[in-house]
């Protein structure tokens, strides 16, 4: 699939509404004492970036971030494929999936906290919950979705249960999976930052609840502006690994979703 282009029209707006906010606000027309202009941002993301305050709290988060993606995927992966992979299972344990998928990772937050007090581990928790179940989901349909031709090959193949997963199901499902993990990402992203708000005094989430207490708002607009890039950075990451790793699939894996 070939790389995609700039999109000069989407970059021109962000630029027209940006030189707008800075016109209304440093002009006056705009008076509101906590909405910094754009160039007041950056120069305090500047500061922020050279004081290497603002490196040390993005190092926290996106550790938090990825151990809490990673269990989740592992977690997410292995209950996916058993649940895709026995009808037994699914009979049993579905409807406990459909409870409990639901549930906010939120909600586990003064439980976590009774159990690890204001730490990493708290994090962990409210991130790690609600980021398996796009992977999970993804996983159990992309097996059950599997062509019946290929089962077919397997059994003409004669080959175990634990080949015909590993051999044809898994490869097949890939795609799903992959995309299972993307979703899973901006989840656990978003519950890194709001568990670093609300349960763990480090990190970009933290930092943004600090700024915002100490009445330095372009500092907070220059936490919040760098979460965002962070978000669009790790995803185009993602989208990139996953079009090197599954060419063969088409372009399923690295589509928006």
């Amino acid at each position: 699939m070939p790389p995609r282009r700039a999109n000069v029209p989407g970059t021109l707006v962000i630029a027209l509404l940006l030189a707008l906010w800075e016109a209304l606000v440093g002009g006056g027309a705009v008076r509101f004492d906590y909405l910094p202009a754009p160039s007041a941002i950056a120069l305090a993301g500047w500061a922020l970036l050279a004081s290497g305050q603002l490196p040390a709290d993005a190092l926290h988060t996106v550790r938090a971030v990825f151990l809490g993606w990673i269990m989740a995927c592992a977690i997410g992966i292995g209950l996916g494929l058993a649940l895709g992979f026995s009808a037994d299972l699914r009979r049993y344990c579905l409807a406990s999936v459909e409870v409990l998928r639901p549930l906010p990772g939120i909600a586990f937050l003064p439980v976590a906290l009774l159990l690890f007090s204001f730490s990493t581990e708290t994090e962990l928790v409210v991130i790690v919950y609600p980021s398996i179940w796009p992977v999970l989901t993804n996983t159990m349909y992309g097996i059950l979705s599997v062509e019946a031709r290929l089962h077919d090959v397997s059994r003409t193949l004669r080959l175990t249960r634990v080949k015909t997963l590993t051999k044809v199901l898994i490869p097949a499902a890939a795609p799903a999976i992959v995309v299972g993990c993307r979703l899973s990402m901006g989840i656990a992203l978003v519950m890194g930052i709001v568990a670093e708000m609300l349960g763990n005094p480090r990190g970009l989430g933290n930092a943004i609840i600090s700024q915002q207490q100490s009445m330095q708002p372009a500092s907070m607009f220059a936490y919040v502006l760098f979460v965002g890039v962070l978000g669009i950075a790790i995803n185009a990451g993602l989208v990139s690994l996953a079009r090197r790793g599954l060419r063969g699939h088409g372009n399923r894996s690295s589509g928006d979703a």
